[in-house]
């Protein structure tokens, strides 16, 4: 007998289970379907490796893949440093207007992303910057930062302020306490927040049809075009890949998380 008193309501659970059947089972058949052999993309006609094959020999694929690798990487490493040192900032003593801040930092999340992929392409129109992978880059990097940030901000808000009080009491000057003592407690926060920075910028689709230019692909931009011309089994295939990598992030985010929490 479960101890949760809402599973009690009559009509909670079978709701919670096509909840997650909705959810969860469009994935699993198109990861399924990706291993199709047939032209089709709904109907099963055997399985087969040969769309994941044809997805590695495709020359618009593979440079598409390059450019969200390289695109993901960069702004993960550059919000999640922009995320790290504003949240040690915002911690230490008061600050004139760190609500502000704290509230201008999220702020992308609440905003429509439509209406952040116009303005970001209205920036880069008025200062004249051609649109490119750059500009993919410098728009990630601006929407990762808020999904870097909060991992890293909880993070640091459970840590004992006494650990540094101590360290400053066995004569290690600030540099050394941090590297010491915060920064192994915080590393779990800043390899979620990374994660975090890294999939959304892998799987954003929005913003980065607005700010690329040519050349500057990504596979979700890719994945819409090709949709153009109908649904197939190269698409799913495409999508598995994507997700797969999503899930070894995950993955590896909430192990590093509890290696390092023991």
């Amino acid at each position: 007998m479960t101890s949760n008193p809402l599973w009690r309501f009559t009509g909670v659970r079978p709701a919670a289970w096509v909840f997650f059947a909705f959810l969860y089972v469009p994935i699993v058949v198109l990861v399924l379907l990706s291993f199709n052999s047939g032209q089709s993309a709904t109907v099963w006609q055997g399985f087969s490796f040969s769309w994941y094959a044809q997805v590695w020999q495709d020359d618009g694929i593979v440079r598409a893949a390059k450019n969200s690798l390289i695109v993901a990487s960069f702004a993960m490493l550059i919000s999640t440093t922009v995320a790290t040192l504003t949240a040690l900032a915002l911690n230490g003593r008061p600050l004139r207007g760190q609500d502000a801040v704290k509230s201008l930092i999220g702020l992308p999340l609440m905003v429509p992303e439509i209406v952040t992929a116009v303005a970001t392409l209205m920036f880069f129109s008025f200062v004249s910057l051609e649109l490119s992978l750059f500009t993919v880059l410098i728009a990630h990097v601006v929407f990762c930062i808020p999904f870097a940030y909060l991992p890293i901000h909880a993070r640091l808000t459970t840590l004992d302020p006494r650990l540094r009080e101590v360290a400053a009491d066995l004569y290690a000057s600030p540099w050394r306490s941090f590297w010491r003592v915060t920064f192994p407690l915080l590393l779990p926060g800043i390899t979620a927040g990374a994660m975090l920075a890294f999939i959304t910028s892998m799987d954003d689709f929005v913003i980065t049809y607005f700010v690329a230019g040519a050349g500057a692909t990504t596979l979700p931009v890719y994945i819409f075009g090709a949709l153009k011309m109908g649904i197939s089994p190269k698409i799913n295939a495409i999508s598995s890949i994507i997700l797969s990598v999503s899930i070894v992030f995950v993955v590896l985010s909430y192990f590093v998380g509890k290696r390092k929490e023991r």
